[in-house]
C-alpha cells in the first residue's frame, strides 16, 4: 500500500492510501486486440453472464507485474515486477471477470491498518459492467456504489480549479453534488466467498513461480 497526496486546498494536504492494481481495464483491451475474442469491451458482461461461474479457471492479470493485492500474501514485497502472464490461452468466459481486478486482498489489506471497509466507490470506465460490480460486493461483502458520473477523475479536476477561482467555498460544497447512480450489495455466501479467495491467492503464487526465471532473464 502506498501513501500518496491526493490534493492540497488552502494549505491543508489530503493524503491516500492507495493499493494500486496494475492491470485492470487493460484487459478487456487485451481480450478485444489481442485475442479478438470480443469486438467492443461491453461484449465482456454479455459474456460472463452466459456461464454460472469461471468453472474454477483464474486468470491472473499480471501483465505488466502484480501490484497491492499481493499483500497478504508476502507483505515485504507489494510489487512483483516479474510475476507475468504466460501462454496465450483463455478458459472459461468468466475468468477474466473474476480477475479484473480481485480487489478483496486491497481491502484486507486497509484493513490491516485499521481501516474499516464500510462500502465501495466505484468510478471509470469498468464501472459500467454489471456483472464486475456484483462481483466486487460480493468479494468484499460489502455495497459498492456507482454515481452519476463516472468520469470523476476529469470531474475531480473542475471540482479542485472551482475552490481554486472561489466557485466552491470548501470541499464540503463538492461533496453534496455527489450523487447515486446505482447500488450492488453482497449476495454470495460467505463460505463461497472465501472458496474464491483461496483459489485467487493459489492461482497468484503460482503466477509468481514466474519471477526467477524472470530476473535470469534480465
Amino acid at each position: 500500500m502506498l501513501t500518496t497526496i491526493g490534493w492540497q486546498v488552502a494549505g491543508q494536504v489530503t493524503y491516500c492510501l492507495e493499493g494500486s492494481v496494475f492491470v485492470a481495464g487493460a484487459v478487456v483491451q487485451w481480450l478485444r486486440d489481442g485475442l479478438g475474442i470480443i469486438r467492443t469491451s461491453a461484449d465482456v458482461e454479455r459474456l460472463a453472464a452466459s456461464v454460472p461461474d469461471c468453472g474454477g479457471v483464474y486468470f491472473v492479470p499480471a501483465f505488466v507485474g502484480l501490484g497491492a493485492p499481493l499483500g497478504p500474501l508476502r507483505p515485504r514485497r507489494d510489487l512483483r515486477p516479474y510475476a507475468r502472464r504466460h501462454g496465450r490461452t483463455f478458459g472459461p468466459r468468466g475468468a477474466g471477470i473474476d480477475g479484473l481486478p480481485n480487489v478483496r486482498p486491497v481491502g484486507r489489506h486497509a484493513e490491516g491498518r485499521g481501516i474499516q471497509l464500510a462500502e465501495l466507490k466505484v468510478d471509470g470506465g469498468a464501472s459500467v459492467n454489471q456483472q464486475l460490480m456484483q462481483f466486487q460486493a460480493d468479494m468484499l461483502g460489502v455495497r459498492v456504489r456507482r454515481p452519476v458520473v463516472a468520469e470523476t477523475t476529469a470531474l475531480g479536476a473542475a471540482y479542485l480549479a472551482g475552490l481554486a477561482v472561489g466557485y466552491w467555498h470548501e470541499p464540503a460544497d463538492i461533496a453534496r453534488h455527489w450523487a447515486l447512480d446505482c447500488e450492488y450489495r453482497p449476495t454470495m455466501p460467505a463460505a463461497q466467498r472465501e472458496a474464491r479467495r483461496v483459489r485467487w491467492q493459489e492461482a497468484v503464487r503460482r503466477a509468481m513461480g514466474w519471477e526467477e526465471a524472470g530476473k535470469a532473464e534480465g
